[in-house]
């Protein structure tokens, strides 16, 4: 079953795949870019996020040298800001530690800041051509779908196993991907498209519904909601906002009663890397990091925000 399984789904993609920028090269960076950008967020919207980026850090070496600010504010409306400041991290990391070569090793690549083990899987199998298997939500999904049943419920060490066990060492770059691409397209969620499945003779799932969607939280108002409101009042102000300031700028009934609520937020912020606050002048000022308008302010911000790397406006 494994053979004809990997066989007619490696098939289909040769004829299904979509042409996506990230399937044109093998360049580790290029494809760590892709995955980071990828994590919960459509691959239609990241494209041109992801052109964007490449077009302005072509290399890790220049992502390394620019400061977080320019990095978060070019991620600008792509979501979840963090992934921009994990990715800058990572290559500072390898810059310093690797001298600018991605790490071919799983572990290696694990230690470094925002990558977990799918992420290094991706790089290591579509950047290097290793044949690792790796899985993420919809990988998952497809494999326990077709090799388990429906009522399967496999632990993270099964889905390692399972994963090993199906991947054809030759051909796992086109596997992996298929993989992903038929979760995307067809083995869908709460509704498979089982009748467009090229393995739907194979698959221990085929009629089965899908999970009902979770009912998520309201994200206008929510905290996530306010915090993302905040990077994008300050992507435009390299000077950065007095507290006050941005207050009225995140929330049409901003009072000073809500200072100690904005305080908690920009306050988490900070300890993320996604944004530096201090007193300057008597003011309560926050700004993005590396952000501030003169030569000296892009340099002095909060080492222990940034992961213990300072980083100034000329460092190499």
């Amino acid at each position: 079953m494994i053979a004809e399984v990997q066989e007619w789904l490696i098939e289909w993609y040769r004829r299904e795949a979509r042409d996506l920028p990230w399937r044109r090269t093998h360049d580790p960076y290029h494809i760590l870019v892709s995955e980071v950008m990828l994590q919960q967020t459509q691959v239609e919207r990241v494209i041109p996020y992801y052109e964007r980026f490449l077009a302005r850090f072509p290399t890790i070496e220049s992502l390394a040298q620019a400061s977080p600010a320019e990095v978060i504010r070019l991620w600008g409306g792509l979501g979840y800001n963090r992934r921009a400041v994990y990715l800058w991290r990572a290559a500072r990391a390898v810059m310093e530690q690797y001298g600018g070569s991605i790490p071919k090793d799983r572990r290696e690549l694990q230690r470094l800041p925002g990558i977990g083990r799918y992420t290094a899987g991706a790089v290591l199998c579509f950047g290097f051509g290793e044949p690792v298997a790796f899985w993420d939500t919809n990988i998952a999904r497809v494999l326990t779908r077709i090799f388990l049943g429906p009522n399967a419920r496999p632990t993270s060490q099964e889905l390692d196993q399972l994963a090993e066990r199906v991947l054809p060492v030759d051909r796992a770059y086109e596997w992996n991907q298929a993989l992903m691409e038929l979760g995307a397209r067809v083995c869908l969620a709460r509704r498979p498209r089982c009748g467009d499945c090229p393995v739907h003779e194979l698959c221990r799932s085929v009629g089965t519904i899908g999970k009902p969607r979770r009912r998520s939280e309201q994200f206008t108002g929510s905290r996530r909601y306010y915090r993302g409101r905040i990077i994008e009042a300050l992507r435009g102000r390299w000077g950065g906002m007095r507290l006050d300031e941005l207050g009225w700028a995140v929330r049409e009934d901003y009072t000073p009663a809500h200072r100690a609520w904005l305080e908690r937020l920009v306050t988490d912020l900070a300890r993320e890397g996604l944004v530096e606050a201090a007193e300057e002048r008597g003011e309560y000022v926050v700004r993005l990091p590396g952000g501030g308008e003169t030569g000296d302010s892009c340099g002095e911000w909060d080492e222990r925000a940034a992961g213990g790397v300072k980083v100034g406006p000329h460092s190499a």
